[in-house]
């Protein structure tokens, strides 16, 4: 067995511990335990050689770097000690960031691996190391799931091993608590070598497991055929997924017209030009904190974001007229119970004036940087806003971020659709969750 980033080895210690009550039923059990921290190695040696009053442990506990030795040994390198063939392997993978210009990069290439994280790279090499038919088991951030940075490990994983079980840790910042990594985690079990079949989908709030919930699904629902991205959705059984089945929410924004694009003002690039509050000579500057719902709140008083911006020649190509647009928040918080949050910008809210001023944290619905028509911009919010999208969204993406990538990907209803749902949310000055989610959802039936 592989622990690649052992610790203490508490990994190996859960699957020596159901060697050890006769769950696996192996009578002997070889465990090499990676490990760079050379003070957690007495632990480790500990840990393992506990087991060994009930089993028969080989512990074989080694420092240095994982990735320049597992390299060595999958490149054949002479000077590189060889590795055995795995038939297991557990780990906790270290989370950071590969610089383009690395070492470690550059040694991942020379096996075939292009990714950005150590704990992809660990996943991606451990699975190399794997003998065929060999399992996986890991727990890592979800990130790898969608975007184009991991689409090249997607790949990887996917061409080498069937996915046969994945498991979702909802709550953001507790599985990976020390580390502060405040995306969703999870637990993926992968076999080398093995045709793909269903996969099974299960899911609890945090480690406890006290509401964990299973189901299976086809690999078709995980990796949809058609998707040239090879997103790896996760699906929520107790979700609502009506839009998914829904066979007229087809159309592209590029079908509908519509372009959506990051708010162009960065302000710290324009600190020159930016106000805390509207003054002669400038436009207003809309964050997220300027919405609320439907309300806009602007000029917004002892708001730690200023308020305004100055229209000049050089903040011209950053401004939109004033009109009706759509604004997604780029970044939720933690446990916001929307990943996905539209507001309205209403020109009435700008009484005489002519631009407007997206900050970068905002996602903005356009046409060619112009407005769109009031009727459309009310039903593209409700639709947005809809339970049902947010439950597709979260299926392939575990960040807290929205980006306008994102947005392009998802599948839209016609326009004359989101046209009718805008008239019908025109006419319901309080619109509540439960009446948009039913009305979104007659449309579409």
């Amino acid at each position: 067995m592989l622990d690649a980033g052992a610790g203490i080895g508490s990994l190996s210690a859960a699957f020596l511990e159901r060697c050890a009550s006769g769950g696996l039923g192996f009578q002997r059990v070889v465990v090499d335990a990676f490990e760079i921290d050379e003070g957690l190695h007495p632990y480790l040696v500990r840990t393992l050689e506990e087991y060994g009053r009930h089993l028969q442990v080989v512990p074989r506990v080694h420092g240095g770097d994982f990735v320049e030795m597992a390299v060595g040994s999958l490149s054949e390198d002479l000077f590189a000690a060889a590795l055995p063939r795995y038939t297991h392997a557990i780990l906790n993978p270290p989370y950071k960031k590969i610089r383009s210009n690395s070492p470690h990069r550059a040694a991942l290439r020379r096996v075939g691996i292009e990714t950005v994280n150590l704990y992809s790279a660990f996943v991606a090499l451990s699975l190399g190391l794997l003998d065929e038919g060999g399992q996986m088991v890991a727990i890592i951030p979800r990130s790898f799931c969608n975007g184009p940075y991991y689409r090249p490990f997607r790949d990887f994983i996917l061409e080498r091993a069937a996915l046969r079980h994945m498991h979702l840790f909802v709550s953001r910042d507790k599985a990976f608590k020390d580390d502060k990594v405040l995306q969703e985690n999870i637990i993926i079990l992968l076999e080398r070598g093995a045709p793909q079949g269903d996969v099974t989908v299960s899911g609890s709030t945090d480690g406890s497991f006290d509401d964990y919930i299973a189901d299976t699904h086809p690999f078709g629902a995980i990796v949809l055929a058609d998707d040239p991205e090879r997103f790896i959705r996760v699906p929520n059984s107790q979700a609502d997924h009506s839009l998914e089945l829904a066979s007229n929410v087809r159309f592209s924004l590029a079908d509908l017209g519509i372009e959506v694009s990051t708010g162009p003002v960065v302000d710290f690039r324009l600190r020159e030009h930016i106000r805390d509050m509207p003054e002669n000579g400038t436009v207003p500057l809309l964050y997220p904190g300027h919405f609320s719902g439907e309300v806009v709140e602007w000029p917004k008083r002892d708001f730690r974001k200023p308020n305004a911006i100055a229209r000049n020649a050089e903040t011209a190509k950053c401004l939109f007229p004033t009109g009706f647009y759509t604004v997604v928040r780029r970044f939720s918080s933690k446990e916001e119970k929307r990943r996905i949050m539209a507001s309205i910008v209403h020109p009435g809210a700008f009484p005489g004036v002519e631009l407007l001023g997206f900050e970068n944290h905002l996602n903005v619905f356009h046409s060619h940087k112009h407005g769109l028509p009031e009727d459309l911009v009310r039903g593209l919010s409700a639709f947005l806003n809809t339970s049902a999208l947010d439950a597709h969204f979260r299926c392939f993406n575990g960040h807290t971020q929205v980006n306008a990538t994102d947005l392009r990907r998802i599948k839209y209803p016609s326009y004359e659709t989101l046209v009718a749902l805008g008239k019908w949310a025109g006419k319901h000055p309080q619109l509540e969750q439960g009446m948009v989610d039913e009305e979104v959802k007659r449309r579409i039936a």
